[in-house]
């Protein structure tokens, strides 16, 4: 995709998740002076791994595939790397089976997000996570979890599709600065918004729409379902007569 489009669909893509969540619910404001048990994932989780100490461990651990993690956590701890920071990631090895650093964290409710870099993946090596639940880890990137059924039924992918047979959803981009957007459900629960590219065929392929999912969690932070989300109508064009002529030049 050209660079020019690639950043008006980014553009539109954040505005239109934003309007879809603020259709969907309430949004929910970030939990303050939060506390975080020896079990959860927390803001003292992140690290950013520098160049250096990715080379050292590719050099240590590249070796010993049997125990990869053990090796990688081993060298967080030699680069200096906080204990809640190798906590993290065996954590999400755990979970995932992974190794994966948290790079960034953000407090949401009754479960949390965090951005992770995944250093062993040939590409697409920034995810997010959503933490701290029930279960306790989960991948966004997880597409067997999608509601396909429901997206499949919409108008708006049916057209897609018309267009493009062989346009699917595929795993977003995590690598950005702006979180997901987080809304009140009725229950006292929450929904996080995500938004996925639907591409022509290929990860690399052309970039043909926009599929908005909700994962909705209980107030206890239980994960319940994930939802396709319908998106907002296109804004009309402003028409040519209605656009206001220029002011005139002050002599």
């Amino acid at each position: 995709m050209k660079k020019a489009g690639l950043f008006t669909a980014i553009a539109l893509a954040s505005s239109t998740i934003i309007c879809a969540a603020q259709q969907s619910g309430k949004a929910v404001p970030p939990p303050s002076n939060r506390s975080y048990t020896t079990g959860e994932l927390g803001p003292a989780a992140e690290w950013k791994p520098t160049q250096e100490f990715l080379t050292r461990m590719y050099a240590a651990c590249d070796k010993k595939a049997a125990d990869y993690d053990k090796c990688f956590m081993g060298q967080m701890s030699n680069a200096g790397a906080p204990p809640e920071v190798v906590h993290s990631t065996r954590m999400i090895y755990r979970s995932l089976g992974e190794v994966a650093i948290v790079t960034d964290f953000k407090s949401a409710g009754p479960v949390d997000m965090a951005r992770v870099e995944f250093p062993l993946r040939a590409t697409d090596n920034a995810g997010l996570l959503l933490v701290n639940g029930d279960p306790k880890v989960l991948d966004v990137d997880a597409m067997d979890k999608l509601n396909r059924r429901e997206m499949e039924a919409a108008p708006h992918f049916q057209a897609v599709k018309q267009k493009y047979p062989n346009a699917d959803v595929w795993p977003g981009d995590h690598g950005g600065a702006m979180w997901p957007q987080v809304t009140a459900l009725p229950d006292s629960g929450i929904e996080i918004v995500i938004g996925y590219p639907i591409l022509d065929g290929c990860p690399t392929c052309t970039h043909v729409g926009l599929a908005l999912f909700g994962w909705d969690f209980d107030a206890k932070g239980k994960f319940v379902k994930t939802r396709y989300i319908p998106l907002p109508p296109p804004p009309k064009k402003l028409r040519r007569e209605s656009v206001p002529p220029p002011p005139a030049a002050v002599p």
